[in-house]
């Protein structure tokens, strides 16, 4: 079985967080912790070495690759917040709307500062992945 490179590792996501340099890319991480913890019923773990992930779920593609990777998480970069909403945007067109300030690409959105956005949309966008992650997929943890 081919492994994805993104495992999870010992570091504490809560140390991680406290050693993001910039205040408010550090507080908007504070923030995503509790709600996706809260959305998931999971609890954080680092993967590699800038990622938080919540659950974790068994997927093989029809290449017979197969692997491991957390149900959602985020990543609080230099230059953004990165969201992983695994099931993708694609039908997502309406909900989107209602967000706020953003990007997106395949399963990542990408927000400057949570004051951008709506955070009731944005729990009912993880919620909504995480709902369709677990309907898809053997979910092994969450």
């Amino acid at each position: 079985m081919a492994e994805n490179k993104t495992q999870v590792t010992d570091v504490d996501p809560a140390d991680f967080i406290a050693s993001v340099e910039h205040p408010t890319r550090r507080a908007d991480a504070e923030t995503l912790l509790e709600m996706m913890r809260r959305v998931t019923g999971c609890q954080a773990k680092m993967w590699g070495p800038s990622i938080v992930g919540f659950g974790r779920y068994h997927y093989t593609y029809e290449s017979g690759r197969e692997g491991e990777y957390m149900l959602t998480g985020f990543s609080p970069r230099k230059a953004n917040l990165v969201l992983y909403v695994m099931p993708g945007y694609e039908d997502k067109d309406e909900i989107l709307g209602r967000l706020g300030k953003h990007r997106i690409g395949k399963s990542c959105l990408y927000v400057n500062k949570l004051a951008d956005v709506d955070l009731d949309v944005l729990e009912e966008i993880v919620a909504t992945g995480v709902e369709e992650m677990r309907d898809r997929y053997e979910i092994l943890e969450g």
